[in-house]
């Protein structure tokens, strides 16, 4: 059975995704593709599964008429469901929402979205992220809806020991806009820096194509102002095959992830830091409450509270009984409730109702 994933860019956590459901969806007799309307970047990742970059009508028809689909999955994108429609596609679309970004951003699309889902489209999925839940439950009270978590292959992209590093590393991984907040993370090192050891090194992952020329003059700006450039070290697209040597390598060093968003729907870069047993603290970002747990999975500060976040930091980095109990407890929470097993049979369960055999 084929089905097809779309999306605008193959690009950051959706792309992660599609790479990790399409290797669980194979498991159990499903053959996933996908469509993205446009590639920001020269690098496109393995999907283990055919992958098309196009916008054009003529293109996608095609695609459609030789797909044989019997489900297509539309992420974020609502206003493509007539769209497809037009194109003759009559089987189920599920419009998937990973998140928005901001609340209000979110709770406004999604209103945008009601003509669009209630016309063409055959259910609504999400990764159990809280604010999206509410959002359906108001907005979308017939349309049948689907939530579980995303998954994760933890036995392929997992620890490395590596050569340890000197110095401990604190990391963040994001675009330099605003939702992603990378501006605390730059509050955050600095008063790390100032307070608890003045030889952290800051790992900033990012993807500048994915960003405006503003928000990259401010953030050189704000790096300069705060004199981090001697501690602050910037990696553009790294592979994501490569990632599990840099979590690997964070959480050995002493260091952790410090995910710092306002609003996240399921973020992937926290699965694959606990995976890689790499410390985690974090706002509560709202997605992010189903992988992390206070104190047990990882960290919480409150959002905007700088000398709260490095309080947490500092234990985080200090207490090496907490530490390693989190690394451990962190690993088997992934392994337990993000299998790609779990996700097959979810997935499949959905498709069964929605008359998808």
């Amino acid at each position: 059975m084929n089905i097809l994933f779309v999306y605008y860019v193959p690009s950051g956590g959706v792309e992660t995704l599609n790479r990790q459901r399409s290797a669980a969806l194979k498991q159990a007799g499903i053959n996933s593709h996908f469509l993205y309307f446009r590639k920001a970047r020269d690098l496109v990742n393995d999907h283990e599964g055919p992958i098309f970059i196009t916008d054009d009508d003529t293109e996608i028809k095609a695609i459609l008429d030789n797909g044989n689909y019997q489900l297509m999955v539309i992420i974020s994108d609502y206003k493509s469901i007539p769209r497809f429609r037009r194109f003759g596609f009559t089987k189920p679309i599920i419009l998937e929402i990973q998140g928005y970004g901001p609340k209000q951003v979110a709770k406004s699309e999604m209103s945008n979205a009601v003509p669009y889902v209630t016309e063409g489209g055959s259910g609504l999925m999400n990764p159990k992220t809280p604010h999206i839940s509410h959002i359906f439950s108001e907005l979308f009270p017939r349309v049948p809806t689907f939530q579980f978590n995303n998954c994760f292959d933890s036995s392929r992209f997992t620890y490395k020991q590596l050569p340890q590093e000197e110095k401990p590393i604190v990391a963040w991984i994001g675009r330099l806009e605003d939702n992603k907040n990378w501006r605390e993370f730059l509050d955050i090192g600095h008063m790390l820096l100032q307070t608890v050891n003045q030889d952290i090194q800051l790992y900033m992952f990012e993807d500048p194509t994915l960003s405006t020329q503003e928000e990259r003059d401010a953030f050189e700006l704000k790096v300069q102002e705060l004199k981090l450039a001697d501690n602050l070290t910037l990696l553009p697209n790294i592979p994501n095959e490569k990632m599990a040597d840099y979590y690997s390598m964070i959480g050995d060093s002493g260091g952790f992830l410090c995910s710092t968003s306002k609003v996240e729907g399921a973020p992937y870069s926290v699965l694959e830091a606990l995976s890689c047993r790499c410390p985690v603290l974090t706002t509560d970002s709202d997605g992010v409450r189903s992988s992390i747990i206070h104190n047990r999975t990882g960290k919480y500060y409150p959002i905007g509270n700088i000398e709260a976040a490095c309080r947490e930091a500092e234990e985080l980095m200090t207490n090496e009984a907490l530490r390693e109990q989190i690394r451990k407890a962190g690993y088997k929470h992934l392994t337990r409730e993000f299998s790609p097993e779990q996700y097959a049979n979810n997935f499949v369960q959905m498709m069964k109702q929605l008359g998808v055999q």
